[in-house]
């Protein structure tokens, strides 16, 4: 029987190169749901996908936003997008996968923080918090889950050479950004989507509740 795996935000970037990944496992079926068959702003669209999905042996909370501001600039529907999106959506997206996990004996779960979920920088109050936050989830449920058999886990990356990163960010200020990581240089998406695979894997026996950098050395 395949396993099954949900992942969020699966259109693009990191999350697109996980399903990529995965799906050249032939052991293993994936399911990226559109913004339109899965809006993580809306509970009631959460609530409806998880009526209509079966269950499943893995989710990844790849999904997430970065909207930067000034503490003035806070207004309460950036509020909301940031902790929906970022906090929220995955949080209740577990709540409805896990019970399925139980009657399949067990699951794995990988949650998404950043770099800027262990330590922070300015403008960066809302993503800090609700990325601090997964992070908090995590461990929480780690305890929680293990009895049943449930790995969870969180990946923190650090800079990392999306088409989101190479349209935002010019190639002059990625150099300089590249001369404060020790590795010289951004991940590739496809180097995170390694790492979550392995914490999906029936391998991972063992590791559960950590936050795993990767950042190539930027924040030791």
């Amino acid at each position: 029987m395949k396993r099954t795996i949900l992942v969020t935000g699966g259109s693009r970037g990191i999350g697109k190169a996980i399903v990529e990944l995965l799906r050249a496992n032939s052991s293993i079926e994936v399911a990226a749901p559109t913004r339109r068959e899965l809006d993580l702003l809306s509970p009631k669209s959460i609530s409806g996908f998880l009526a209509g999905v079966p269950d499943f042996d893995g989710l990844v909370n790849t999904a997430g936003i970065n909207i930067l501001g000034k503490l003035e600039a806070l207004d309460d529907k950036t509020i909301a997008s940031m902790y929906n999106t970022n906090l929220l959506a995955p949080l209740k997206l577990i709540q409805g996968l896990v019970p399925g996990m139980r009657r399949r004996g067990g699951g794995r779960i990988v949650n998404f923080s950043s770099i800027w979920g262990i330590r922070s920088k300015e403008l960066r109050t809302l993503y800090s918090m609700t990325k601090f936050g997964i992070t908090g989830v995590t461990r929480a449920l780690a305890r929680e889950l293990g009895p049943d058999h449930i790995l969870i886990n969180t990946v923190a990356p650090g800079y990392v050479l999306t088409e989101m990163t190479k349209k935002n960010v010019s190639p002059q200020e990625r150099t300089r950004l590249c001369e404060e990581i020790p590795l010289r240089r951004m991940a590739d998406p496809i180097e995170i989507a390694r790492v979550v695979a392995f914490l999906l894997s029936e391998e991972n026996t063992y590791i559960t509740g950590q936050n795993i950098t990767i950042d190539g050395g930027f924040l030791a």
